[in-house]
């Protein structure tokens, strides 16, 4: 059974970084062929997917946010994590990580999301 474990601050002021960590167990991210997606819902609206790390370590960003996103992965602790710089209140959201069949497919397995805040 595949675990997804997102870590990180709950709130995060305007401008500043959000980094999250996605602890897998389970499962090792560089199984083939899965990909590793980051997910966010801001309240009230869709979920929104954000970026994912291929099993190869090959990353990849919704284009409407690539400027501002990073992936990045760490095979010795079978974590993930996802970098959002100069945040705003519209990126307040509870943001997943989960874990995918292919490259921008379904979820088969998901955290249980946490919460960020944006605010000062």
């Amino acid at each position: 059974q595949v675990q997804l474990q997102e870590s990180g601050p709950g709130l995060v002021k305007p401008s500043q970084t959000l980094s999250l960590t996605c602890t897998v167990s389970g499962g090792s991210i560089t199984a083939n062929y899965y990909y590793w997606s980051w997910i966010r819902q801001p309240p009230g609206k869709g979920l929104e997917w954000m970026g994912a790390i291929a099993y190869s370590g090959s990353t990849y960003y919704s284009p409407s946010l690539k400027s501002r996103t990073s992936i990045s992965r760490d095979t010795s602790k079978n974590q993930f994590t996802l970098q959002l710089s100069s945040v705003t209140p519209e990126d307040t959201a509870v943001y997943y990580c989960a874990r995918d069949l292919t490259k921008g497919g379904a979820s088969d397995y998901w955290g249980q999301g946490t919460q960020v805040t944006v605010s000062s």
